[in-house]
């Protein structure tokens, strides 16, 4: 039984095929772990979802924000923003369907065993695993509950700026969503800047979080979202896996065991 790892698909589903039949996928005994980001922008969002739903045996997602913000627009009765190229997905008689086998997904991921935490943006410098997962599991529990539609409608605006203890639970729920799904820089005091987009070259005195991660050796970070570092953290347990394929990039995918590389352009 192999573990794979894989970057944002972001609809790019040739890629996300051709990617598993180079290592011989096989759903009955293997396990994919994607890293968010399932859909939007890319030309087949649907045919991904089609795809990972019919393999929900061997499929693990954490969440990212173009999957979380579907599931809001769904629930808000929003239309899509265009460029998300979602129409076929709103228009599929089986979005409900998909929406709940997403909805179901956690936003963070601790394999024990191969000592690797997995989620879409990374990991909080300020969090330790155990935290993390805690918080992920509040998060978790606010968009899988009955209170959902007031969550996915207090997702968006400014990042709360106080500690999560001093929080109530809707701006609690905002800043872990934020810091799992959108975080890329921080301040040097660990805060969140979520205006800039570039890579480590316009930092602008900004720190990425990996940078303030002190985290053992052994323990590694698989995480995508940043398409800009094109897969460059210049740290060998900090990994990024979004290449930029609906970019015109690769699509990469990791033996979580091995450690080696695929990717599909």
């Amino acid at each position: 039984m192999a573990k794979y790892a894989i970057g944002d698909i972001q609809g790019c589903f040739t890629q996300l095929v051709t990617l598993l039949d180079q290592v011989d996928f096989n759903p009955s005994q293997d396990h994919l772990y994607c890293v968010g980001d399932i859909i939007a922008r890319g030309p087949d969002s649907l045919a991904c979802l089609e795809f990972l739903h019919n393999n929900a045996g061997a499929v693990s997602i954490t969440l990212g924000n173009h999957d979380l913000h579907f599931l809001a627009c769904l629930a808000l009765n929003k239309s899509p923003n265009p460029k998300d190229k979602l129409a076929p997905l709103f228009a599929s008689p089986k979005c409900h369907t998909y929406a709940e086998f997403l909805r179901a997904q956690p936003l963070a991921i601790w394999l024990q065993k191969q000592q690797t935490f997995i989620s879409h943006a990374g990991l909080h410098p300020h969090w330790s695993i155990e935290q993390a997962c805690e918080y992920a599991k509040f998060a978790e529990s606010m968009y899988q509950g009955p209170d959902a539609t007031d969550f996915y409608r207090h997702m968006y605006g400014d990042h709360p700026t106080k500690a999560l203890t001093q929080l109530d639970d809707k701006d609690k729920f905002k800043a872990i969503v934020n810091t799992f799904t959108r975080m890329r820089f921080l301040t040097p005091e660990g805060d969140l800047e979520l205006n800039n987009k570039s890579g480590l070259d316009k930092a602008g005195g900004l720190v990425p979080w990996f940078e303030l991660c002190q985290l053992p050796p052994q323990v590694r970070v698989l995480f995508g979202h940043w398409a800009a570092l094109e897969g460059k953290t210049n740290k060998p347990n900090i990994i990024a896996l979004d290449t930029g394929c609906v970019w015109g990039g690769e699509m990469t995918l990791m033996n979580i065991k091995t450690g080696a590389f695929y990717q599909q352009r």
